[in-house]
C-alpha cells in the first residue's frame, strides 16, 4: 500500500498524475480520429477547398478558448491545414514549409532585429539606464494615472516601428508601472495600442514604407511616389487613430475599465498580483536579476535609443541596420564609462538574445500557420466570397471587417497587407470607389486583427515587453479592441455613404 502511495507520488512530482494522463491520451486519441476524418472528407485538391479551407482556422480558436494554449494550438492547426492539403504525404511539405518559413527574408530580418533588441535592452539594463529612467519618471509621474500616461506618450514618441515601440516601452515601464500596482494586463494593452496604430499614422515608420512599396507594386502610384500615396491614406486609418485615442481616454477614465481587464486591475490592486499566472515563460525579464551600476545615469538610456531611432531614420528606416548601428554606438559608449568591460557586454547581449527566444519561436509557429492557411487557399476564399457585398458605398466598412477577421484568424500580420492590397486597389477603381479610402480600409484592417489576434507579432512581443502571459493579453485587450472596431465600422460606413 505504502509503495504504491510512493508510486503515485512519483508519478505526480516527477510529472503529470496518471488520472490526467489518461484524459490527455483520451483526448489527443479523439483529436486525432477527427484529424483522419477531416482529412477524409475534404477535397483532394487543396485549391478546391472552398469552405473547408476554414477548418484549420475554427478549429485553433476552439482550441485555444478551451486549453488557453496557444503554442500547441498553433502547432496542432498548423498540421490539421497539412494533412487537409497532403494527406498521408503531408510530413515532407511539413518540412519544407518550416524551412520556408525560418529562410524568408522577412523571418531572418525578425530574429536580427527582434534579437539585437533585447541585446540592447539587457545593455540599458546592465549600463543603469533604465534605473536611471525609472527615477526619472517617478520624479514626474507620481501617481498611476500620471505613469499611464507616460507610458502612452512615450509609445507615442517613439513612432518609428511597432517592434522598437512595444519592446522599449514595455520593458521600460514594467518596473515603474508595478510601483503603482498596474496590472501587467493593461500594461501590455497601453503598448500595444500605441504602437501599431501610432505608426501606421506615421510617413516616417517601417510600416509606411512597407505599405507604399506595396502600393507602387499593385501599380496604384509611379515608382518613388508611393508615399505620397500613403499620406493620403493616413486621414482613412480610422482604425489605428480610434485604438490609440482611446487609450488615454480609459487611463483617465472617461471609457471604464471593464470586462476581463477590471479582473485583471482589481487582482492587482487587491492581492498584488501583477502578472497572471504562466507569465514568466514569455516575459524577457524573466531571467536572473541584472546588477546595474551603483549611480546609473539617465543618458545611458537616452542616448541608444535616440541612436537608435536616428540611425533607422538615417539609413532608410532600416531598422536592421538601426540594431546594428545601436549595438556598436553601445559598445563604445558603455566600456569607456567602467560599466563592463568587452567580455561582459557581449554576455549580455547574449543574454538579451536568449530572452527573445520564446517569443521568436511562437511568431515562427504562427508564420508557419499563416503560410499553410495561404496555401490551401483561406484568405482567397475570404476575399471572393467578400467581393459579392462590395458596392462602392459598402467598400471600405467591408473591407475593414472581412480582412480584420481574416487577420485576427491567420495572424499574417504584413502578409495580409501584400495579399490584399493588390486585389483592392483594383476592385476598388472596377466598381468606381476611392482606392485611398480602400487602402486605409485595408491598414485599418491589419492593425485590429493584428490587435485581438491571440498569436499575432503584435500581441507576442508586446506581452513579452510587458511581462503578461499572452493570453490574457489578448482576453482582456480584446473588448477594446471591439469598442475600437465597431466606432472605425460606423465611421466607414459615413465615408462611404457620404462619398468622402
Amino acid at each position: 500500500m505504502s509503495e504504491s502511495v510512493g508510486i503515485n507520488a512519483m508519478t505526480t512530482d516527477s510529472g503529470i498524475g496518471r488520472g490526467q494522463l489518461s484524459r490527455t491520451i483520451v483526448e489527443y486519441t479523439v483529436l486525432a480520429v477527427a484529424f483522419l476524418i477531416i482529412t477524409v472528407m475534404v477535397p483532394d485538391d487543396e485549391a478546391s477547398l472552398g469552405i473547408f479551407s476554414a477548418l484549420p482556422s475554427v478549429f485553433l480558436l476552439a482550441f485555444i478558448f478551451y486549453t488557453k494554449r496557444i503554442l500547441e494550438g498553433l502547432t496542432l492547426a498548423s498540421l490539421l491545414a497539412f494533412l487537409m492539403a497532403h494527406q498521408t504525404g503531408f510530413f515532407a511539405p511539413m518540412s519544407e514549409t518550416l524551412s520556408e518559413v525560418l529562410t524568408d527574408g522577412d523571418t531572418q530580418w525578425l530574429f536580427i532585429v527582434c534579437g539585437l533588441m533585447g541585446s540592447i535592452i539587457a545593455l540599458i539594463e546592465r549600463g543603469g539606464g533604465a534605473a536611471a529612467f525609472g527615477e526619472w519618471v517617478a520624479k514626474r509621474a507620481k501617481t498611476k494615472k500620471s505613469t499611464l500616461l507616460w507610458t502612452w506618450l512615450l509609445g507615442v514618441v517613439i513612432f518609428i516601428d511597432d517592434y522598437l515601440n512595444s519592446l522599449t516601452v514595455g520593458s521600460c515601464m514594467a518596473p515603474i508601472t508595478d510601483k503603482h500596482k498596474v496590472s501587467r494586463e493593461q500594461l501590455a494593452y497601453i503598448v500595444d495600442s500605441t504602437a501599431a496604430p501610432v505608426c501606421v499614422l506615421i510617413p516616417i515608420s517601417t510600416w509606411a514604407v512597407y505599405i507604399a512599396s506595396l502600393i507602387e507594386q499593385a501599380g496604384a502610384a509611379p515608382e518613388g511616389e508611393g508615399i505620397k500615396m500613403f499620406i493620403q491614406t493616413i486621414p482613412y486609418n480610422i482604425y489605428g487613430w480610434v485604438a490609440a485615442l482611446i487609450v488615454p481616454l480609459v487611463i483617465v477614465g472617461i471609457v471604464p475599465i471593464f470586462g476581463p481587464m477590471k479582473k485583471a486591475e482589481k487582482r492587482a490592486f487587491e492581492e498584488g498580483i501583477l502578472a497572471p499566472p504562466g507569465s514568466e515563460k514569455i516575459d524577457i525579464h524573466s531571467g536572473e536579476k541584472t546588477k546595474t551600476p551603483a549611480k546609473p545615469r539617465i543618458y545611458n538610456f537616452f542616448l541608444p535609443i535616440l541612436v537608435l531611432i536616428g540611425s533607422t531614420i538615417y539609413f532608410d528606416i532600416d531598422m536592421q541596420l538601426g540594431v546594428l548601428t545601436t549595438v556598436a554606438f553601445m559598445f563604445v559608449f558603455f566600456i569607456p564609462q567602467g560599466l563592463m568591460g568587452p567580455e561582459e557586454f557581449f554576455d549580455t547581449c547574449i543574454v538579451g538574445i536568449k530572452q527573445m527566444l520564446f517569443p521568436l519561436l511562437m511568431v515562427v509557429l504562427a508564420l508557419t500557420f499563416a503560410n499553410i492557411n495561404e496555401k490551401i487557399g483561406f484568405l482567397t476564399y475570404v476575399i471572393e466570397t467578400a467581393k459579392m457585398y462590395m458596392t462602392p458605398e459598402l467598400l471600405p466598412f467591408v473591407v475593414f471587417v472581412v480582412l480584420g477577421i481574416t487577420e485576427f484568424i491567420m495572424g499574417l500580420s504584413w502578409g495580409m497587407y501584400a495579399i490584399a492590397i493588390p486585389i483592392v486597389i483594383p476592385l476598388a477603381v472596377a466598381i468606381g470607389a476611392n482606392p485611398v479610402v480602400a487602402i486605409g480600409a485595408v491598414c485599418s484592417a491589419g492593425v485590429w486583427g493584428s490587435h485581438i489576434c491571440f498569436y499575432s507579432d503584435a500581441t507576442i512581443l508586446s506581452s513579452a515587453a510587458a511581462g503578461c502571459d499572452n493570453y490574457r493579453h489578448a482576453v482582456t485587450q480584446m473588448p477594446y479592441g471591439f469598442l475600437g472596431a465597431i466606432i472605425t465600422g460606423i465611421l466607414f460606413l459615413v465615408v462611404g455613404y457620404m462619398g468622402l
